[in-house]
């Protein structure tokens, strides 16, 4: 699979930890010509360069800011790339009781998984190349009722809805455009809900609501990203695709 990808390129935005910097490392282990990651903290960042190796040029930046996503692009476009597979992948998952949600809470949510989701693919589309993949990070929360991620669950129920219209809006220049919804991830968004046994127990619950007995890992959700960016995946369009061990189907 070395050569997958020869002579692509990539953005993944949020590609610093979890499934965004496994997604990253994979597009380099099969053959990405560049990757473009992003990430808000410099050294997290310098930590995924490392970890990734060659082939990646990291961008720090917000995706709710949207002069940061114009550095991004800019970055881009001075290394004379046009952009294969965009995954629009950064967002933020916080818990709060219905009762409890503050406006501060509310609107950070929209602004980085919504607004942000939307305004990273509209301003790549200019660098976008005529039949490149796009591939947006949803949840199976935007079906399933869980409690205390209502804001989030909205916003990601709006990710799915973008890919319905852009798979639409974007025919002429058959651009795919997909969304993956992870279900329960073992990655660093768990260490801010809980710490220490509480959260050895708040992953051995939500392991047990799995039917296949366990969380999945970032690199499940990586192979999946991996599938819809290639041609492999060339008739796939506007799809949610669950990648969730099987709970979206229960």
């Amino acid at each position: 699979m070395a050569g997958k990808f020869a002579g692509k390129t990539a953005v993944v935005t949020g590609g610093t930890t979890g499934m965004g910097l496994a997604t990253a490392r994979r597009f380099v282990e099969e053959g990405m010509d560049q990757v473009f990651i992003t990430g808000r903290r410099r050294e997290v960042l310098d930590a995924s360069l490392r970890e990734i190796g060659g082939n990646v040029t990291a961008v720090q930046g917000d995706v709710s800011s949207p002069a940061d996503l114009d550095r991004l692009y800019d970055v881009v476009r001075k290394q004379n790339r046009r952009i294969d597979v965009l995954f629009a992948n950064a967002g933020i998952a916080q818990l709060a009781r219905f009762g409890e949600v503050d406006e501060k809470f509310f609107d950070s949510h929209f602004d980085v998984n919504v607004k942000g989701t939307f305004f990273t693919v509209q301003k790549a589309l200019p660098l976008l190349n005529d039949g490149a993949s796009i591939i947006l990070t949803g949840s199976i929360a935007s079906i399933k009722g869980f409690p205390d991620i209502s804001v989030y669950s909205a916003t990601k129920a709006a990710v799915r809805s973008f890919a319905r219209t852009w798979s639409n809006e974007l025919r002429e220049r058959r651009i795919r455009v997909n969304t993956l919804s992870p279900g329960h991830i073992d990655t660093p968004i768990f260490d801010t809900w809980q710490q220490g046994d509480a959260l050895a127990k708040l992953k051995a619950e939500l392991a047990n609501n799995v039917p296949l007995g366990r969380l999945g890992d970032s690199d499940e959700i990586a192979k999946a990203v991996s599938f819809l960016a290639s041609d492999e995946a060339s008739y796939v369009n506007g799809v949610e695709l669950f990648v969730d061990g099987g709970v979206a189907q229960i």
